[in-house]
């Protein structure tokens, strides 16, 4: 059975970093797409970057030149790297890999 489990999240201020994870089990993240999600409360949840089993990366507008993806096969984790954090980042922190989703981690970004 497919998992996925988000961690990395927390409380940082305007202008910090932080790097989320995404940590599989019961598939193999090299060989498929993984993509992160963040969602608001009474929001619609919005796509924010997916990074390709070749490597090739694609960002959302808002977050292009500040957020990286990565993954490291060895350890069948996928990171986001982020910096330069905004309050407008604040959020839960989603990815997903062949329609499974983890359990979410926050990230609020605030003084």
């Amino acid at each position: 059975q497919v998992r996925l489990v988000e961690s990395g999240g927390g409380l940082v201020q305007p202008g910090g970093s932080l790097r989320l994870s995404c940590a599989a089990s019961g598939t193999d993240f090299s060989v498929n797409e993984v993509e992160w999600y963040r969602q608001v409360p009474g929001k619609q949840r919005e796509w924010v970057a997916a990074i390709h089993s070749l490597g090739y990366t694609s960002y959302a507008d808002s977050v292009r030149r500040r957020f990286a993806i990565s993954r490291d096969n060895a350890e069948n984790t996928v990171y986001l790297q982020m910096s330069s954090l905004k309050p407008e980042d604040t959020a839960v922190y989603y990815c997903t890999s062949k329609n499974e989703w983890g359990q979410g981690t926050q990230v609020t970004v605030s003084s």
